[in-house]
């Protein structure tokens, strides 16, 4: 990165597990945060907040500038599988589904959108996961598909 370069884009990026299989247990899902935190760190990718749900992730990030945004999540889903499997936090082996949603999030609505993401066990009490992608997608204007994970 150049020290000449400066940026300040703030996405809220949302993953699920494969087949949206509910797999990670409350234990997992907080060592899986916790190596999120440290990751992201690591790779300069600022992680304002992250919450690990049992088949999906939601994680508030702005990335370094010379960093797409298909890097930074194929960073994080890469990384944080691999470290899944290697270090068996779960029975069987794990992956991630197939892309993410990438939603832009305005400096006024960081705190906004850090609330939602730490309320998500309240939340995923009345709504799935794919009814709440779906609301993204049409907040977004995205008409939404049937979500795939193959």
């Amino acid at each position: 990165m150049s020290v000449h370069s400066y940026s300040r884009c703030w996405l809220h990026l949302i993953w699920g597990t494969l087949n949206r299989e509910k797999i990670l247990s409350t234990d997992a899902r907080v060592k899986v945060a916790r190596f999120l935190l440290e990751y992201a760190h690591s790779k300069d990718v600022l992680l304002r907040s992250v919450f690990v749900n049992a088949d999906h992730v939601h994680a508030l990030i702005d990335r370094p500038t010379g960093v797409t945004i298909e890097e930074a999540a194929q960073l994080l889903k890469g990384a944080s599988s691999h470290w899944i499997n290697q270090n068996r936090i779960v029975a069987a082996k794990f992956s991630w589904g197939k892309g993410y949603g990438a939603f832009s999030v305005s400096e006024s609505n960081v705190p906004k959108v850090v609330d939602y993401i730490a309320g998500q066990d309240e939340h995923h009490r009345t709504k799935s996961f794919h009814e709440e992608y779906a609301g993204f997608l049409r907040a977004y204007g995205i008409k939404p598909r049937e979500m795939e994970n193959r």
